[in-house]
């Protein structure tokens, strides 16, 4: 038995809201909640992966990396708050359109904005400062989105579930990576493009009408201390989701190190002409795999009621993955580092939402917990330039990277083996 299964809030007499859900979503809802996830992690990778980077040498093409560095990791930072403070917003929201609803739509409406004011930033702060409300917008609509999976989703189709969404992140990225592409040098354009992926992503599930809605009556008082204290989940309480939070953690880390200068390792390591092309290409190799894999997973998953054996064997893949990139930096290592990738980063996708869920302590909290839990993936954000930085221009260059980049990630193998409550 799961801890958010034995938690007492969370029998059947509880209202929609609240209440465990037992009846299998359908393929509409589904469909929404992956498009959701296809427009915000296009307006995420899009610029991540190519525009910001462009823009970034747009200013000073000899601090390119430094000026990246600092304005992925100033919007990480804000990605930490942003997170658990919107889910915490949607937890306790008694809008007739439900809980979650409302801020998946001002989330985008936030992002879309920023990424539009981008367009012309005048100047790195101004970069930096928008780039940081993107980060707000998108992961507001991100903890909201999330946490929509426990309220409608019975434990049973979960990975399914989970390996589909994640089958949206993915084609996210890859569309991110196509808009970095496609709009070369001209990142105004390409901001542009990110900006209507998103509105276009969130449309079919804010129109689809209301999710479960929490009444008055039963939505819990609300006091400064219990708000700022409800940030804080107790691992030695809840050791199952500390040591969950902690996997999760490492295995972003390790591939946001990996990802953060890809554009800059194809062009000044690979010597690859075209680096942004390059970047949809391993992006397009990436992408297919992990749809592969995460769709196979979290049948597998489902089927055979396990998590934590998809997620050791995914975090040592990605370590490999990572071997690769350091010891052949050329562009068939590349292209054979994307592909192991992929392959081990939609097999740990398919399971990793579906593990996740079944460790939240409480069903009222749903929403700030999961953002909580989204910290372990806005974190890496943060810390993957401080950590890569150094390495790339005083320790040793990209060898060390992607060296540190794998054994940080096979980590995640190690840590997994701690969750008791899921097997």
């Amino acid at each position: 038995m799961t801890q958010s299964q034995a938690n007492p809030d969370n029998l059947a007499e509880l209202p929609a809201a609240l209440a465990e859900p037992v009846l299998k979503v359908r393929r509409g809802w589904t469909a929404a909640v992956i498009l959701v996830n296809v427009g915000i992690n296009a307006a995420f990778f899009g610029p991540i992966q190519v525009l910001l980077g462009t823009q970034a040498a747009s200013f000073d093409e000899h601090q390119k990396e430094a000026i990246l560095a600092l304005v992925t990791g100033a919007g990480a930072m804000v990605s930490v708050v942003a997170n658990p403070l919107f889910g915490t917003f949607s937890d306790r929201t008694t809008s007739r359109f439900g809980r979650r609803v409302p801020w998946v739509f001002i989330g985008a409406l936030i992002g879309t904005i920023a990424l539009l004011s981008l367009t012309v930033a005048p100047s790195v702060a101004a970069m930096t400062l928008l780039w940081c409300l993107v980060q707000l917008g998108c992961n507001g609509a991100l903890a909201a989105i999330t946490a929509a999976i426990p309220d409608r989703v019975p434990v049973v189709q979960r990975g399914l579930i989970g390996g589909l969404v994640s089958m949206g992140t993915v084609v996210g990225i890859l569309v991110g990576a196509g808009i970095g592409a496609i709009a070369g040098a001209n990142f105004a354009l390409g901001y542009l493009i990110c900006a209507v992926a998103l509105l276009l992503g969130v449309l079919l599930y804010v129109l689809r009408g209301p999710d479960h809605r929490l009444l008055k009556q039963d939505q819990p008082a609300f006091s400064w201390r219990g708000f700022l204290a409800g940030f804080w989940i107790n691992p030695v309480k809840y050791p199952d989701f500390g040591w969950a939070w902690l996997t999760r953690f490492l295995v972003q880390l390790g591939s946001h190190i990996c990802t953060l200068y890809l554009l800059f390792f194809l062009k000044d390591e690979v010597r690859y002409p075209d680096p942004a092309f390059g970047v949809l290409i391993l992006t397009g190799i990436y992408a297919v795999l992990t749809i592969v894999t995460a769709a196979i997973g979290g049948i597998w998953s489902d089927r055979v009621k396990r998590r934590k054996p998809f997620v050791i064997a995914s975090s040592v893949i990605i370590a490999a993955a990572s071997l690769i990139l350091a010891l052949a930096p050329t562009w068939t290592g590349a292209l054979l580092g994307a592909a192991v990738l992929g392959i081990g980063y939609g097999a740990y996708l398919a399971v990793d939402l579906a593990l996740l869920t079944q460790v939240l302590p409480a069903a009222l909290s749903r929403g700030k917990d999961l953002g909580v839990i989204n910290i372990a993936s806005s974190l890496p954000q943060v810390l993957a330039p401080l950590i890569a930085f150094p390495f790339v221009a005083f320790l040793g260059g990209y060898l060390a990277l992607y060296l540190a980049a794998g054994v940080i990630g096979l980590l995640g193998a190690v840590f997994v083996v701690k969750i008791k409550s899921v097997q």
